[in-house]
Order: structure tokens, then sequence, then C-alpha cells
């Protein structure tokens, strides 16, 4: 079931981007930067085969997706910022998130934002989200855009890159990325164990 809704959303990607060159990857990396789970794994590789064929340029496609990333990411950014806050605080212990987890993350943004926006935007599926907590912390709205634009500069062009190297082969990419998301979920479900686990600890 999974790997037929993939396959129906690797084809829809592929149409927007065939069909609208440029705007089509804007508007890809824009809905995949607004905490929608959009493979940005699927549609930089696509766009870097489109420039194998000669349709693109690669610096084209990577400026566009880092561009459509911070489209994107101020909607998410201004969502966490003035309705974040109220929903962590009311609903917060549900998910085993305190005030104190809170004021430790506005903490970290305040002196590590732009190294934490920056790494975010090099992680497959924590990109997508990384937005939201930013807006909830309130770091400076300058530097978060200035460093999702350049960790999402370096995503986009190595994720571009590939599907040009792999020219007409570029479909087996997404296996490869495909498995990877596995790894990082693994790694997710370590965290979230290791969360709770202090949690309960120091709760």
């Amino acid at each position: 079931m999974l790997e037929k809704l993939i396959t129906i959303l690797a084809a829809w990607i592929m149409g927007v981007i065939s069909s609208l060159g440029y705007s089509g990857v804007v508007l890809l990396m824009a809905i995949e930067s607004a905490c929608i789970p959009l493979p940005s794994e699927i549609i930089m590789p696509f766009a870097g085969f489109l420039v194998f064929k000669g349709e693109m340029t690669l610096w084209g496609v990577a400026l566009a997706g880092a561009f459509g990333c911070v489209i994107g990411s101020i909607p998410a950014y201004y969502l966490g910022m003035y309705g974040g806050r109220p929903l962590v605080e009311k609903y917060g212990k549900w998910v085993l998130i305190s005030a104190k987890d809170l004021n430790w993350a506005d903490q970290a943004f305040a002196k590590h934002g732009e190294i934490i926006i920056f790494i975010g935007r090099l992680l497959p599926a924590v990109r997508t989200f990384i937005a939201f907590p930013a807006g909830v912390a309130r770091m400076n709205l300058t530097k978060f855009i200035v460093y999702t634009f350049v960790g999402s500069l370096i995503w986009c062009y190595l994720l571009a890159l590939a599907g040009f190297t792999a020219g007409e082969h570029w479909e087996s990419l997404k296996e490869y990325f495909h498995e990877f998301h596995y790894v990082i979920a693994a790694a997710g479900l370590m965290f979230v164990a290791w969360y709770v686990r202090r949690h309960f600890k120091h709760g």
C-alpha cells in the first residue's frame, strides 16, 4: 500500500515539475517545508534528471528549491510563533512536553538557533518540521530565513546533482532514499525512547 502511494506521489511530482519547470520546483519545495511531508528526495533528483536532459540548469533548480523552502517555512514559522506555544502549553503534557522543555528549546534556539536550523535543513524528515519549533522559540526571523536558505540550497543542490549524475537511471535513487528513511525512522524511535525515559526520570 505504501509503495503504491509513493509511486502515485512520485508520478504527480514529476508531472508538476515537467509542466511548470522551475516554478514547479519552488511550489513543491514550499509545500515540503510547510510541515507537509512531501519527499524532496523525489522532487530534487527528478529536477536533476531534467538538468541531465538539458531542460534546466543545476544551479537554477537548486536555487528554485531553496527559494521554495524559504517560502514554505515562513508560514510554518509564524504558525509556531503565534499558535504553537499556547497549543504546546495546553496539550504538551499529552506528548510529554513540559514547560521546562519549552524553556530549554527557547534557550537552545537563542544560543544555537543558526546551527540548529542549518543542520536541520540537511536532515530528512527533520527539515520538513524544523520551522515550527523555531517559531515557537521566536528565533530571530532574519537569521531563520538566511540559515534556512543556505542549508536548503546545499540540500537541494546535492539531491539535484544526484539526479543529474544518475542520468537515465535516476529512479533507482528513489529506492536508496526510501531505505535511508528507515534509518532516520529508527534513529527517531531511539530518540523518542530516550526522551520518554528522561521525562519520567526527571519529571
